[in-house]
């Protein structure tokens, strides 16, 4: 059976893979999918592929599969880690954090200010696989990205460095990192002025990145020589996927509930009104990771969030359905309980993403303010991950996020349409519209059936 183009989704646990045919014509199509257990540990992730490649052979009664094209994503290995250093934290570390969420990095250290000893054990410790160092707004502060960027070198890591702080260190960092042989990537800073955010170009040097040095999971070298597209993040290709939707649809807040993680994505630039009392400003296309809200391997932190006794009064079989906890529910009543699960991670996503509005009290008398994310001009809210694509009431869930403001929360409101992916190929559609965006775009709509 002849495909078009093979995209492979290589997790730390799953390799999926989805088949699509008809690209480059009026009606692409999804054709199936197919799914094995990610092979790092036996060292070669092209195992798991290859068993997803049979699964998905198996699915379509199929003797034998050739394909045209392969694209992958992966966060195999443990993903992209990174650590971010800046200046000050409200403003280029946050702008530094941005590009980096927005690209699928996963953070596993944040500093603000001059590194000091223990923040260079920490790295050391992490190892993480790109070091984003930022500071300073263009022709402003200059000796603390240098100062950072000396003492990263002094631990004499060979780990790839993005510059994208003030403008005026450029040179003097590419002379440091090519005097230690250390790869460097200088992009624009990510905040160049006050109250002005760039971080576009560093989620691309990221992916960029990611894809030259980080593919270090056993085999990854045999799947770059299969893959002639991309190979970039998973959680990247979500918001490159909800990148494409927006510009389509209108603003719209993408929900992936997983067993370890919440993400949400937004990309709106919010309105006008909140726009002009905001304190401090937002990307446009915006990623959180709720690192404690997954519902299988972060059950007990999601049963802690409603509390065990809260629960008890809607499940009075709570300690059973814990005991016997499966990562994909079977029963009815298994079903019931992680919806409740799937709400509670969704809501509390939602209030850690959005901003909110507050009042400043002074000698002038009340002053209106705004802080984070503007999600009141959002149009859609889509649902993809595991629970929001299989669960029976998942439309349900996604719906109280329409009523859940009390009036100071920036939040959508009853307006917003909700869709769900119901193909469950979101994040395999972000890395297909790198090469062929209108066939994904196409792809996407026929998924949230909106066709």
């Amino acid at each position: 059976m002849k495909i078009d183009v093979l995209v492979a989704e290589i997790g730390s646990t799953t390799t999926v893979v989805n088949a699509f045919n008809g690209i480059g014509t009026p009606c692409p199509s999804f054709v199936g999918q197919g799914q094995a257990p990610t092979s790092v540990l036996e060292g070669d992730v092209t195992v798991g592929l290859n068993g997803a490649i049979n699964s998905l052979k198996e699915n379509l009664h199929a003797d034998d599969i050739t394909w045209g094209d392969m694209l992958a994503t992966s966060s195999a290995a443990g993903g992209l880690k990174m650590t971010v250093h800046g200046l000050v934290y409200d403003m280029t570390v946050r702008a530094a954090k941005e590009a980096a969420l927005g690209a699928g990095g996963i953070i596993k250290m944040v500093t603000s200010g001059r590194l000091r000893r223990t923040d260079l054990k920490k790295i050391q410790e992490v190892n993480p696989n790109i070091i984003l160092v930022a500071g300073g707004v263009d022709y402003g502060e200059r000796d603390t990205a240098l100062y950072n960027v000396e003492m990263i070198l002094s631990m004499g890591l060979k780990t790839p460095i993005i510059y994208a702080g003030n403008i005026e260190n450029q040179e003097e960092v590419k002379l440091m990192c090519e005097e230690a042989g250390v790869q460097l990537y200088i992009v624009e800073n990510v905040y160049p002025k006050i109250d002005m955010l760039v971080v576009e170009p560093t989620r691309k040097v990221i992916q960029d990145a990611f894809e030259e040095h980080i593919i270090h999971a056993p085999g990854m070298t045999k799947v770059r020589d299969l893959v002639k597209g991309p190979i970039i993040p998973t959680p990247g290709a979500v918001m490159e996927a909800a990148k494409v939707l927006k510009e389509d649809l209108g603003d719209l807040v993408i929900f992936d509930v997983g067993g370890a993680t919440t993400d949400v994505h937004s990309v709106t630039p919010g309105t006008d009104e909140v726009n002009l009392i905001l304190i401090s400003p937002e990307p446009e296309a915006k990623r959180t990771v709720e690192g404690d809200l997954g519902v299988f391997v972060n059950v007990n932190h999601v049963v802690e969030k409603i509390g065990i006794e809260e629960l008890k009064k809607e499940f009075p079989d709570t300690d059973e359905l814990l005991a016997n906890y499966k990562p994909i529910p079977e029963s009815d009543r298994e079903k019931q309980f992680v919806e409740r699960l799937t709400l509670e991670a969704v809501l509390t996503s939602l209030e850690r993403h959005a901003g909110h509005i507050r009042y400043l009290y002074g000698a002038n008398g009340k002053k209106k303010v705004a802080e984070g994310k503007d999600l009141t001009a959002v149009r859609y809210i889509i649902g993809t991950g595991g629970a929001l694509t299989r669960l029976p009431n998942r439309v349900e869930i996604l719906s109280k996020v329409r009523n859940y403001s009390k009036g100071l929360e920036l939040f959508p409101n009853e307006t917003a349409k909700v869709l769900i992916d119901e193909d469950y190929i979101l994040s395999s559609l972000g890395v297909l519209s790198k090469k062929y965006l209108e066939d994904a775009l196409l792809l996407m709509k026929k998924s949230l059936r909106i066709l």
